[in-house]
C-alpha cells in the first residue's frame, strides 16, 4: 500500500508540474464481480474481450496485484483515498464514507484535470462523489435491471435522481461515453473512472 500511495503521489506531483499538453489522460476501468480469467487478456479460453485486450496491450495490465480490501464499498474507499480501511473509516458495506478526506480525484482536479465517475459508487447516498467534475452513479449497489442513478453534471454535489430502463451493465456502457464528453473542456486533460 505504501508503494501505491507513493506511486500516486509521484504521478500527481508530476501532473501538477506539467502543462495540459504534457499530461496524460487517465481512464480507470473498474470492473466488478469477476475473476481475472473472465477476460481474454488474462488467458480466458471462454470469453473473448478484444477491446479490453487492446487497452491492456496499449495501457497497463497488472500481473502481480493485491487487493487491500475485497469488499465492494471498502475497496472503492481504499482506491479513492489510498488509505487502508481502518484509516479511511470505511470498513464494511453500509458504513458512511467521509468524502471530505483527501482523495486522488481531488488531487488531480487541483492539478487541472477534469474528473468523472460513472457507474457503481457504492460509498453511500449521504455523501455524493467529491472531487469530480461530473458523476453519474448507481444508487447503492444498484439493481441488475432498471437502475435509478444519481447524476451531478457540474461537480456541485447537487445530484438529480434519474430512473433508467434496461440492463444495468448495458446502461453504464452507454452512459459512460456521454459522461466522458458531457460539458468537457477539450483543452483539459481528464481522469475518468
Amino acid at each position: 500500500m505504501q508503494k501505491l500511495v507513493f506511486g500516486a503521489a509521484v504521478v500527481i506531483g508530476l501532473a501538477s508540474n506539467c502543462t495540459a499538453e504534457e499530461r496524460t489522460n487517465i481512464l480507470f476501468i473498474f470492473t466488478d464481480d469477476h475473476a481475472a480469467h473472465a477476460m481474454s487478456c488474462y488467458g480466458s479460453q471462454i470469453n473473448q474481450t478484444p477491446h479490453l485486450d487492446r487497452i491492456a496491450a496499449e495501457g497497463m495490465l497488472f500481473r502481480n496485484c493485491f487487493c487491500t480490501n475485497s469488499i465492494c464499498g471498502p475497496s472503492r474507499a481504499v482506491i479513492q483515498t489510498g488509505k487502508y480501511s481502518h484509516k479511511n473509516g470505511f470498513h464494511v458495506n453500509g458504513d458512511k464514507f467521509d468524502g471530505t478526506q483527501q482523495t486522488f480525484p481531488k488531487l488531480l482536479q487541483a492539478a487541472g484535470y477534469e474528473t468523472a465517475v460513472i457507474g457503481k459508487w457504492h460509498l453511500g447516498e449521504h455523501m455524493p462523489p467529491q472531487g469530480y467534475s461530473y458523476s453519474d452513479v448507481l444508487v447503492g449497489q444498484g439493481p441488475y435491471y432498471n437502475p435509478p442513478m444519481l447524476q451531478d453534471v457540474d461537480g456541485s454535489g447537487k445530484q438529480t435522481r434519474i430512473q433508467r430502463t434496461g440492463y444495468t451493465t448495458d446502461i453504464i456502457t452507454d452512459v459512460a461515453p456521454e459522461g466522458v464528453k458531457s460539458g468537457r473542456d477539450a483543452a483539459k486533460t481528464f481522469m475518468r473512472i
